[in-house]
């Protein structure tokens, strides 16, 4: 066998189909090369006990500890039969649960002193913690004869606990590694042997044998440090040769013109630009005049004023005789802009029209839902080279759409975008046109150098004079009914005292929804379920949440609804209508996420705060606290206290600094995974590399990676590093990066 194929190797053909399912299916593990990069989350010792007090709700665990005592209980007068078993550690009690015929075989196995490995998904009854029916294996045995062979598998070593599922528990995943780890010896390894040897790195096959069997700790530390600089020194490897493609491609140098377009924008405008705009124009100004495209990521807080900064690139591209292109994922969004970027310009966006400016340029938008004349109109500005300017959602990609000479294309909110819409919009210029990505996330640097790492980053981190603090809280809807009232007492004060509220549900409620979601009716066992645990209820929805406002606590206030299923028409009107003051409050899904600017709006109630993430969060409490009354908002959640879910909101109403937030939220999700699922659609790339904790590793692979690249862009020289690189980047991810 090869050295890669045994890597290649189907991992039913060594384990048997059912186990492969389950891998498969579960734990998204294929080949043996899966199996072997599937790493131990941790390592217990035998006859050390797990801190059973730190024990996270909700997540499957698995742990190694000592049956305190167990003990049958009769319910339901005497029909049912109940085992509970107390396990310790020292630092804390845990009690797993046993029901109906389940209960001989623990009776008979879990005496008091026994020690055990135990797995399954933590829950809390009664306010205890507990494992329901967990599987389990025991890692001592009363006398000599009843050794099981876990114990010989165990004793004395490190046990290495493997990021298991429900179907599949660590040591039986752990049985399966056994069976592949003669692979191990065929690793390509991918790092050149000169950067091996000068950091002293163990050799791949050793350090796979070591992960997964270590005989010391030392074993480990050795193992994890040439992992982590494999996937790091690859992937930077990977967007390396991206920018270094990128400086080969021609572009147009854009330079703005004296007394141009920019120069009458700049001086009609009624504030001073902040220090941290005028450092990011000139970083976009330089990039633009470069005969290379720019690809440069501007991140800034929400109502930092990116827009401003873009629309100042956008115009030293018209002032060079190009046409810019901003692309807004949402028609509501891509009308905000055209509003308010037209209002900025006022007689400029008005070239060629009556009373328009000498040295203005046409401002169109370009949606899908325009009328059919309007339509035709902007078409033709763009062609001519009449329109300077168009905003526009992924309307704008199609055939259809022809440009004069596009120079730069300005996308907002990266993440919402396909990698073949962008691309689709590159190709429209005569030579590629210079890139500007906007987000209003804010991405810790690592992580900027990771997913974003064939982009340049600015950072706009000052907010501009006049915006207002918000005050966010938590509303704990189901431990403190009351509170929830006073959350919308609160509102009622906001309108009262002349401002507006937004109420935003994470679902629409509406008949096509449920259909889509839910493959036709919920079924009567789903529903009583749902109500009696209020984890299984579906999420709240905007029209049933609309409809008990206006006939219960918000009754004889204007409340209208917004979401993405709305006729565009209608949305706008709404929108409008909102902007306008003639809406007291809106019931939305996050559609107004991003870019909706109201500033008379100053409160905000999330419902079911716990289903959205920490960055979206964040980016709806920017929507409120625009004007110069201060803001607030409450996040309602009826998760349980000692929640993951409810420690997220904590952190989202303490700090109101975006970078911290999203510092705070991968360190909750521990996310290695950031070529993962959301980004790529391609299976991640990062097992054993935390874009949080190792920053330096990163830091050091980029260097590293740069100068690999610099020397032998092709990588000839590196027949292995080609090898893996292929692996990880196969056609899909390839193609993600090259538009990331």
């Amino acid at each position: 066998m090869d050295r890669v194929s045994s890597f290649d190797e189907p991992l039913k053909k060594l384990l048997g189909g059912a186990t492969a399912k389950v891998m498969a299916e579960h734990l998204d593990l294929h080949t043996v090369g899966d199996l072997l990069h599937h790493y131990p989350r941790r390592y217990e010792e035998r006859g050390k006990l797990t801190a059973l007090a730190d024990l996270p709700l909700d997540e499957h665990v698995t742990v190694v500890a000592q049956v305190a005592d167990a003990r049958i209980l009769m319910f339901n007068n005497g029909r049912g039969k109940r085992l509970e078993v107390t396990l310790t550690d020292g630092s804390g009690r845990l009690q797993l649960v046993f029901f109906g015929h389940g209960v001989h075989k623990p009776h008979k196995e879990l005496l008091p002193g026994r020690q055990a490995m135990f797995a399954g998904k933590v829950s809390v009854f009664n306010r205890k913690m507990q494992l329901a029916h967990p599987t389990y294996q025991l890692l001592d045995a009363s006398d000599a004869d009843e050794a099981t062979e876990a114990v010989d598998a165990f004793a004395g070593r490190l046990l290495p606990i493997y990021p298991a599922c429900k179907q599949l528990d660590s040591w039986r995943i752990a049985k399966a590694v056994d069976a592949v780890l003669p692979s191990a010896r065929d690793a390509v390894d991918p790092l050149p042997a000169s950067l091996r040897e000068g950091r002293g790195f163990t050799p791949l096959p050793e350090a796979l044998l070591k992960v997964h069997r270590p005989q010391t700790k030392a074993d480990i530390e050795d193992a994890r440090a040439r992992l982590k600089w494999d996937e790091a020194f690859v992937l930077q490897v990977a967007l390396a040769r991206r920018r270094y493609a990128d400086t080969q491609l021609p572009a147009a140098a854009r330079r703005p013109a004296a007394d141009g377009l920019l120069d009458a924008f700049d001086a009609k405008l009624p504030f001073t630009l902040t220090e941290g705009q005028e450092k990011v124009s000139k970083e976009i100004f330089d990039d633009l005049a470069t005969e290379h495209p720019m690809h440069r990521l501007l991140q800034g807080e929400v109502g930092s004023g990116k827009t401003m900064v873009a629309l100042r690139a956008m115009l030293t591209v018209v002032d060079a005789g190009g046409q810019a292109a901003m692309l807004a994922p949402t028609e509501v969004l891509a009308q905000q802009h055209h509003r308010s970027i037209t209002e900025m310009m006022g007689e400029l966006a008005e070239g060629g029209m009556l009373g328009g400016s000498d040295r203005g340029t046409k401002v169109v938008l370009l949606t899908g839902s325009m009328g059919m004349a309007a339509r035709r109109q902007a078409l033709l500005d763009l062609v001519t080279g009449e329109a300077g300017i168009v905003i526009g959602t992924h309307a704008l990609i199609e055939d259809k759409v022809q440009f004069h000479d596009l120079g730069l294309v300005v996308v907002d909110e990266q993440h919402r975008f396909g990698v073949e819409q962008r691309d689709a919009l590159r190709s429209k210029g005569k030579q590629p046109p210079h890139l500007l990505v906007m987000t209003a996330t804010p991405i810790p640097r690592t992580v900027a150098m990771t997913v974003f790492g064939d982009l340049e980053t600015s950072v706009l981190d000052q907010l501009p004079a006049g915006r207002s603090p918000i005050a966010s809280h938590v509303v704990p809807a189901k431990d403190k009914p009351h509170f929830l009232s006073r959350a919308w007492e609160r509102v009622r004060e906001e309108v009262e005292n002349g401002h507006q509220a937004y109420v935003v549900c994470p679902r629409i409620g509406d008949d096509a929804e449920e259909a889509e979601g839910k493959g036709g009716k919920k079924t009567k066992a789903k529903k009583q379920a749902a109500d009696e645990d209020p984890e299984k209820r579906p999420p709240l929805a905007v029209l049933e949440i609309a409809d008990e406002l206006r006939k219960g606590a918000l009754a004889g206030l204007s409340v209208e609804v917004l979401h993405g299923r709305m006729h565009p028409d209608e949305k706008d009107d709404v929108m409008r209508r909102f902007a306008a003051g003639d809406v007291d409050v809106l019931v939305a899904t996050t559609v107004i996420e991003v870019g909706v600017n109201v500033p008379n709006a100053t409160a905000m109630v999330i419902m079911d705060a716990d289903r959205f993430g920490v960055s979206q969060l964040h980016q709806l409490r920017g929507r409120v606290g625009r004007g110069s009354a201060p803001g607030l908002c409450l996040l309602v959640s009826e998760a349980h206290e000692a929640s993951p879910a409810r420690a997220r909101l904590s952190a989202v109403a303490a700090t109101l600094d975006g970078f911290e937030l999203s510092r705070i939220d991968l360190e909750q999700r521990r996310e290695g995974d950031v070529l993962g699922q959301a980004q790529s659609g391609v299976r991640s790339s990062l097992r054993m590399l935390t874009v949080i904790d190792d920053e330096e590793v990163i830091a050091a692979a980029r260097e590293e990676a740069v100068a690999v690249v610099a020397a032998d862009p092709e990588l000839e020289h590196l027949p292995e590093l080609r090898t893996v690189l292929a692996a990880l980047l196969d056609k899909d991810r390839e193609e993600y990066l090259d538009k990331g």
